[in-house]
């Protein structure tokens, strides 16, 4: 009796053991914030838990009525979502998977998007499911976060296309495909033309409206087989794969075009005018590397730019070929800048009448480290370019009047040295000081230092330029206006410009025999100048023909390879010797 008392109380004691778990699971899986599924195969039984009533108004009972879930969700999801809820019949033990909710579904207590399903399977030893336990979390805030901070991964701030980065990826896996598929991808290269005169002209404000009004203008462009990118300030990107039809280069420019000839309005009432310079690369021609063939389709945009600018240009073997002689000449200039490797040559010049030695030209040479000798036409406008020329040209203006200065007091002669000033290095603010500076160091006369400036110095500020000019006038110095007639406008900035000399160009010189309107011309231009009182040189004198045919018009000065190519600075000082 007492053993009978004994075994009751146990399985008593055991019951209210197994009551208490049961209630904790609840509790556990009631402060999970989850709904759960508890599947019992042999029984059928189903049992809801957690915050079941928060994700469905529905109960489901039966293994099933599961199928009552697929109804909320988007149709596109039902498979998967289908084959983890009966994972058991995979024979899978754990599966994990990520669902859309159906939009506007009313049936739903709370205002659901993202699910996740976790599903989890138990087997017996001969593998036959026993039970399995489905959780179901609500993932709606997760998944936003993800993709914000997969947005502001992938997208630009300004605009909201894809940032550089991600252009770069997908753009190789277009490129990827297309190697796979033997299809062609396209690259557009996009700059907005003097777009730094909106910025600075207008304010910054104003600038980045232009970028996202731009910007949203090529992302119509996007799709499946067209990815664009803002790459940086003013600059887009545009890839195409297996561009034809809307999607090719030709209807995507006509486009933007047309697009652009409207102008845009902005929202201070403001409207503004564009035009774009775009280069064009593409897969395999060009290169097969994202980032090099994203390289070649900038390339080809600066020259588009060089070219004039609104325009379209697209890449070619003989364009990479100047490119990477230019980077090389760039690179090797930095280092020639540095260790001071350039030289100077003296061109001589000589009254026409009397043929006497009138001064001399300082020309800046620069041979390489193989010892060959790089044109200055090559060099030149590089370092105006990237801003090299003003340490080129301070070290062209020094050397010179050093030479100069050493001549006189030797020698005695004297001369008159023409030293070719940049526009870039002559609208410095210390260009006159530093001139100047340099002349009292070495104890020359000003009336001594001729500058020879292009029309390219007056184009853009007039006055200023002149008000300089008057400074320099006024201390001594003579001023050259050289390359004459080779501007649209010439004749206009002879009005009140300090000038004393006019060079005739080459071009006029070259031609000056043989064709009749060069002759007039420049019969006209002597003429003139000499009635203004400037004296004139005839540059590029290579033949006797020339040379007196401007000696009978009455040119002053005559400088060319007829009379004397350019020089090193010992045989200059050998024709002074010579002259004593």
């Amino acid at each position: 009796m007492d053993e009978l008392r004994y075994q009751i109380d146990l399985l008593k004691a055991m019951n209210q053991q197994l009551s208490g778990r049961d209630k904790m699971y609840r509790l556990v899986c009631d402060m999970s914030n989850n709904a759960f599924l508890y599947v019992v195969f042999e029984k059928n039984d189903v049992i809801t838990l957690g915050n079941w009533d928060n994700f469905f108004s529905f109960r489901i009972k039966e293994n099933r009525e599961l199928s009552f879930i697929f109804d909320e969700l988007e149709e596109k999801y039902i498979l998967p979502v289908r084959e983890a809820v009966f994972l058991e019949k995979s024979g899978k033990e754990r599966e994990k998977v990520v669902c859309h909710l159906k939009e506007g579904q009313t049936t739903r207590p709370f205002r659901l998007s993202w699910l996740e399903f976790e599903v989890k399977v138990n087997y017996d030893e001969q593998g036959v499911p026993i039970d399995k336990i489905i959780c179901i979390r609500d993932i709606t805030k997760v998944k936003a976060q993800n993709d914000e901070l997969r947005y502001m991964a992938y997208n630009d701030a300004l605009t909201g296309l894809y940032n550089r980065n991600y252009f770069v990826m997908q753009l190789g896996e277009l490129i990827r495909k297309a190697e796979e598929e033997h299809r062609i991808v396209s690259v557009m290269f996009i700059d907005i033309d003097d777009f730094r005169k909106i910025n600075d002209g207008m304010g910054l404000l104003v600038g980045d409206e232009v970028v996202q009004q731009y910007g949203q203008f090529l992302g119509s462009f996007s799709g499946d087989k067209v990815i664009v990118c803002h790459m940086t300030s003013d600059i887009y990107c545009m890839a195409i794969y297996d561009p034809c039809g809307d999607r090719s280069v030709e209807h995507i420019h006509k486009c933007i075009q047309e697009r652009i000839n409207q102008g845009f309005l902005l929202s201070n009432g403001m409207e503004i005018r564009l035009t774009v310079s775009i280069g064009v690369a593409e897969y395999p021609e060009s290169s097969k590397q994202a980032i090099e063939l994203i390289n070649c389709a900038e390339i080809v945009m600066f020259k588009a730019k060089a070219a004039g600018k609104a325009s379209i240009q697209y890449f070619d073997a003989g364009i990479l070929h100047d490119f990477l002689q230019t980077v090389e000449i760039e690179n090797k200039l930095k280092e020639a800048i540095f260790n001071k490797n350039f030289c100077l040559y003296f061109q001589p010049q000589y009254y026409t009448n009397t043929k006497r030695l009138r001064g001399v030209e300082a020309l800046i040479r620069w041979k390489d480290e193989n010892n060959k000798m790089i044109s200055p036409a090559v060099f030149i406008p590089i370092a105006e370019k990237n801003g090299a020329i003003i340490s080129i040209g301070s070290w062209v203006m020094e050397e010179s009047i050093r030479h100069y200065a050493e001549w006189k007091r030797k020698y005695g002669y004297p001369l008159i040295m023409s030293i070719n000033i940049s526009a870039i290095q002559y609208k410095r603010k210390d260009f006159v000081g530093k001139l100047l500076e340099i002349i009292q160091r070495y104890e020359v006369e000003p009336s001594e230092i001729e500058l020879e400036i292009t029309e390219s110095i007056l184009i853009e500020d007039f006055e200023e330029v002149k008000d300089k000019l008057l400074t320099l006038r006024d201390y001594g110095v003579k001023i050259s206006l050289d390359d004459f007639g080779t501007g649209f406008s010439s004749l206009s900035y002879l009005n009140g410009l300090p000038i004393d000399t006019l060079k005739i160009d080459k071009s006029f010189v070259d031609r000056v025999i043989t064709d009749e309107s060069t002759k007039i011309i420049t019969e006209s231009i002597v003429s003139m100048v000499s009635k203004l009182g400037y004296e004139t040189v005839a540059e590029g004198v290579e033949t006797q023909d020339q040379f007196d045919y401007m000696q009978q018009i009455g040119c002053n000065i005559i400088q060319g390879y007829l009379l004397g190519r350019p020089v090193p600075a010992e045989e200059i000082e050998q024709m002074l010797i010579e002259l004593l």
